[in-house]
């Protein structure tokens, strides 16, 4: 949906939304009256259902007010929601067709080529939240209830189904890093003169990387979906075009800040980070207590929660290894470590240092794929005040719910290049 689109619903919606508010009273016949001053149905709000009618309306709603935070989503290769086919969703590529060098014979029809489809598939799962308000709330706030209600899980809904996609898209097997860097735990970030923050030189091996593949562009252009501080240090190239410097306002994408080198770049605070937290309650630091040669146990000084940090990451010495269990004052990890008494542990998530790394996605056309929120992939759920039966015997609860079915899935690996950097503090 385009922005004007969605701003003209955004009125229709500030209208209709207050049908459904906390009648006052007051109107013909002491009837119940809306702000408008207009008669209204009170079983509207208080029956155990929504009319069918209303249901449309508000499943409506919540797709549009969730629509700005899928930006992700706008760049896939969308599929309804299965119907009566299981938990399973199909995607389907048709492979290019071969290039023809040989000369057509006179009068001779040649053998003409198959199309070839290449199909995959992916398992939905079901999603959700819900908020639960009283009857004391309900007679008392100012605002209606489940209009503002809707709002928060409808953000909540939109960063929630944006985040699916984005981590199982930034899983892709296709990556870059910054500034040369070997790996993510090479990444480093010493200052603004020494560091893998991510420039144009990178876009530019982004960016080929793509027309090597023959990469389809999307309208134009490939896109990519950045984190704010990773955009801050690129747009300070004098390169750096804004969307109105190239492109109509009709034509502009949710999130877009600008392009370089043919790219337009999405701006994105979801776009995926790779953080460590502290490793412990004192500090993000560890520092081993003695000496380690070639060990997988590991005294610290620091004091620890017990078992708080196994599954995680550490690097120590440019070593990134796993913790498999730890004390309150010792790790033990899945590698053997050398390291001198002294040494800093870092978190091993980022890079170098336990510094935040950051991905920035480069997409071209029919990379991946991800199921539709209309058509059942998200729906509103409103449980009025009386509909909880006999575990809301006084009729205290109602509840303003969300429900989506979700997947998605990376179809072409080569159509999609994430580039690791640090970024500027």
């Amino acid at each position: 949906m385009k922005s004007n689109d969605i701003s003209s619903y955004f009125k229709l919606l500030e209208i209709d939304l207050d049908l459904f508010g906390t009648p006052s009273y007051g109107g013909p016949d002491g009837g119940e009256t809306g702000s408008s001053g207009v008669a209204m149905n009170t079983n509207t709000t208080t029956q155990e259902s929504l009319s069918a009618e209303n249901k449309t309306f508000w499943d409506r709603a919540l797709i549009v007010l969730a629509a700005p935070e899928l930006i992700h989503d706008q760049f896939a290769q969308q599929r309804d929601i299965p119907n009566n086919n299981g938990k399973t969703i199909e995607f389907r590529q048709f492979d290019p067709l071969p290039e023809i060098t040989t000369p057509l014979v006179e009068g001779v029809t040649p053998d003409g080529q198959s199309l070839t489809v290449t199909s995959t598939t992916a398992t939905v799962s079901q999603y959700g939240g819900y908020v639960t308000t009283s009857d004391i709330l309900d007679m008392t706030a100012l605002d209606p209830i489940v209009n503002e209600a809707t709002k928060l899980i409808a953000r909540q809904a939109g960063e929630t189904l944006d985040t699916i996609t984005r981590d199982i898209i930034n899983a892709g097997t296709n990556v870059m890093y910054a500034g040369g860097a070997a790996s993510r735990a090479a990444l480093a970030y010493t200052s603004d003169d020494s560091n893998n923050n991510l420039t144009v030189l990178d876009v530019k091996k982004a960016v080929r990387a793509l027309k090597r593949q023959d990469a389809p562009t999307i309208r134009g252009n490939y896109v990519a979906i950045i984190h704010p501080d990773v955009a801050f240090d690129l747009k300070n190239d004098p390169e750096w075009l804004a969307p109105k410097q190239y492109v109509d306002p009709e034509n502009i994408y949710n999130g877009e800040i600008g392009m370089l080198y043919g790219v337009r770049f999405i701006e994105n605070n979801r776009a995926k980070m790779f953080h460590g937290d502290n490793l412990s309650p004192s500090g993000r630091n560890l520092t081993l207590s003695a000496a380690a040669s070639a060990t997988k146990s590991l005294s610290v000084s620091e004091t620890l929660v017990a078992g708080a940090l196994v599954g995680r990451k550490v690097n120590i010495g440019g070593t990134v290894t796993t913790v498999t269990a730890n004390t309150a004052s010792a790790l033990t990890v899945a590698d053997n470590i050398t390291a001198a008494s002294g040494a800093t542990v870092y978190p091993g998530e980022g890079g170098a240092g336990g510094v935040d790394a950051y991905s920035t996605l480069f997409l071209a056309e029919n990379a991946f794929g991800t199921t539709k929120v209309a058509g059942g992939g998200l729906e509103h759920i409103v449980k009025p005040l009386g509909s909880g039966g006999s575990s809301d015997p006084l009729n205290q609860r109602a509840t303003v719910g969300w429900k989506a079915v979700k997947t998605a899935k990376i179809l072409i690996q080569q159509y999609i290049v994430r580039v690791e950097s640090t970024a500027t503090p």
